[in-house]
């Protein structure tokens, strides 16, 4: 059976331009999702400004049970917003205002070890949180193993839990060892007024790093003080519009050079 004409040579060349088109279009979804917030709509003494990530501090605990089992809890106090990589003015930011995730969960270490001589890797198997703010400034600490903070008068902005995370710790090899995670969970907004970007964002991705020296263990556990870690925001399995644009465009461009190709052939 004989090809039509136009689907006999151009084949080749419009699976090259859908594939630039697709890839177009991934290049641009991968760029951090852009918010903006206001903290004076949840009665918070800051002003407005837009992001894609926020930076924060992490001082929790972890402690290992029974069945390679572990449970953390603490404190994840935002000490800056960044855009573009780019750390903002802080816009009142832990001088006039503040804001902190209060967290809870568990997990099973799925290749248990040694933290101090082997890498470990572990599953999140359930984790809850919820973001605060409050106004003047608070400080983060530990009282024995337990996260405390001294905030007053906190506006509950939003609460999520899990949807999946991962967790790692890696030896440094001189007894000491750097713990990591990594965890999507999704975002219920109390304070609609707060959160002002659209599309609402229902989603937060989460990734934590922390080294040797804001590691401190203890018998059966650890705790991390002034770790680090980012949070950032996102839309369920929704595609940005600037997605579809390029790839329309780029399906329209197929599509024009076909018809083309098909003329000068004929």
């Amino acid at each position: 059976m004989t090809l039509p004409l136009l689907s006999r040579k151009p084949v080749a060349f419009q699976r090259t331009l859908l594939a630039l088109a697709l890839a177009a279009a991934s290049a641009s979804a991968s760029a951090l999702p852009q918010f903006t917030w206001d903290p004076a709509a949840a009665g918070l003494n800051g002003s407005s400004f837009t992001a894609d990530n926020l930076l924060v501090s992490n001082f929790s605990t972890i402690t290992f049970g029974a069945g390679n089992s572990f449970t953390e809890s603490g404190y994840l106090s935002v000490s800056a917003a960044q855009l573009g990589g780019i750390t903002l003015p802080s816009n009142g930011l832990n001088q006039n205002y503040g804001l902190y995730i209060q967290f809870s969960g568990a997990g099973t270490l799925t290749t248990p070890g040694n933290v101090a001589t082997d890498v470990t890797v572990g599953t999140l198997t359930s984790l809850t949180y919820t973001l605060y703010g409050y106004n003047g400034t608070a400080s983060f600490g530990f009282s024995g193993n337990t996260p405390t903070e001294t905030a007053s008068g906190e506006v509950a902005l939003a609460t999520g839990e899990l949807k999946l995370g991962t967790v790692s710790t890696t030896p440094l090899g001189d007894g000491s060892f750097s713990p990591a995670a990594n965890a999507k969970l999704t975002l219920n907004w109390l304070n609609s007024a707060f959160q002002t970007s659209l599309p609402v964002y229902d989603i937060a991705l989460t990734s934590f790093s922390n080294t040797g020296s804001q590691v401190e263990p203890f018998a059966g556990g650890f705790r991390i003080r002034q770790g680090g870690g980012s949070i950032n925001f996102a839309a369920s399995a929704v595609p940005e519009p600037s997605s579809y644009a390029l790839l329309i465009s780029g399906l329209a461009a197929i599509g024009f050079v076909a018809r083309r190709r098909s003329r000068s052939e004929k």
